[in-house]
């Protein structure tokens, strides 16, 4: 006799809705979300999904969202309303941009203590000290695109909110950190591939991985963890003068952070990231599918993509066997790098861009102006 089928919470419910999203939106907290979010909230991301939005974006969005309902049951106790009032806007501005010395002599100033601690045991505040201004206006511009998908209206654009961005980003001014500390230029590159000397497929995998990232132009650690043989084109060997032509490979970039995927973005490899390439495939049997995946205890490779953030664990990783601070390095660290070795080599700025796709020249060419004002 078969066993009566026993309903689920709504926290399973959740977790199973999530599941089917998890193709497009990689999902690691799945439990923790399926807690926190409520049904409307899924449902949003779902509808998102069907709509085709980027994946970086998505992911972006479900941070935020995660965020934003674990700060105002903190906060408030309650699950965040839809709209959310002003009020509650305000709150979130004031718990977030504060002036650390004015919270010295006011301990009330800035986010309560008790909140705090909510937050950072549930792992969502990590760092010390007030958000970065941008941090702040990416979840509020977040959660404003997230009450329009809902077909409802905000206070976003309201010039109190406005006005007390302003006034806290001016009262606690802050230094403009970068992605990463420190550029992994060609000098740090070939420490970090120094550590991938022998014919283990991680050792393979992880020296393909800085290879292709530097090499493509410093591509951003979502379009390597997604990269997939499909996008791959082997081109013409180039002739080298007195040496053996060199391997050529055309790696079609498709959907980016700046790109919809309707150009046909082009970067190309040359020489002994093609080789490194080659080898990890080889050695992995990949033909088709996700080039890097994971690798399991015993060696097993996996079928599945790795993981975005797998990209900034093995770059920190590597940086710690070669003897570095892994703290000053992030997968960022190639993007930056790949450009200030550019600007140090003297390679001229719209050739550099051309390999790593900057749309912005203000973005690139600060590179270029470090570079120089050092060495100047």
């Amino acid at each position: 006799m078969a066993k009566p089928k026993t309903s689920l919470t709504a926290v399973e419910r959740r977790a199973e809705e999530l599941d089917t999203i998890a193709a497009v939106l990689p999902i690691e907290r799945r439990d923790e979300l399926a807690e926190l979010l409520t049904d409307h909230d899924v449902e949003t991301l779902r509808h998102l999904v069907n709509q085709g939005m980027g994946d970086n974006t998505l992911r972006a969005l479900t941070s935020d969202l995660t965020y934003l309902e674990a700060w105002g049951l903190a906060a408030t106790g309650k699950s965040l309303p839809w709209p959310a009032p002003e009020a509650l806007l305000l709150k979130f501005v004031a718990h977030h941009l504060w002036d650390p010395q004015h919270r010295e002599t006011d301990p009330d100033h800035g986010m309560p203590a008790e909140v705090d601690q909510n937050l950072r045991c549930q792992g969502f505040l990590k760092s010390v000290g007030p958000h970065a201004p941008a941090t702040v206006r990416r979840r509020l511009a977040n959660w404003s695109t997230l009450t329009k998908w809902r077909g409802l209206d905000g206070a976003f654009a309201s010039p109190a909110l406005k006005s007390a961005i302003r006034l806290a980003i001016r009262a606690a001014p802050r230094q403009r950190l970068r992605k990463s500390a420190k550029a992994v230029t060609g000098d740090v590159l070939a420490k970090l591939l120094a550590t991938c000397a022998t014919d283990s497929l991680r050792d393979l995998r992880d020296r393909a991985i800085l290879m292709v990232a530097f090499a493509s132009g410093g591509r951003r650690r979502s379009e390597i963890a997604g990269l997939r043989c499909e996008q791959l084109t082997v081109e013409p060997p180039i002739s080298v003068p007195d040496r053996p032509p060199l391997p050529s490979l055309a790696i079609h970039l498709g959907r980016t952070k700046t790109t919809n995927g309707e150009q046909d973005d082009v970067v190309y490899l040359t020489g002994r990231p093609v080789e490194a390439l080659n080898a990890w495939m080889v050695a992995a049997k990949i033909e088709s599918g996700s080039v890097f995946r994971g690798i399991g205890r015993w060696g097993t490779v996996s079928r599945r993509a790795i993981d975005p953030q797998s990209i900034n664990a093995i770059l920190k990783q590597r940086a710690m066997m070669a003897g570095l601070d892994s703290g000053e390095f992030s997968a960022h660290g190639l993007r930056s790098g790949f450009l200030t070795e550019a600007a140090n080599l003297g390679i001229p700025l719209p050739e550099a861009m051309e390999q790593s796709r900057h749309r912005s020249v203000q973005q690139a060419s600060s590179y270029y102006n470090n570079a120089t004002r050092r060495s100047g």
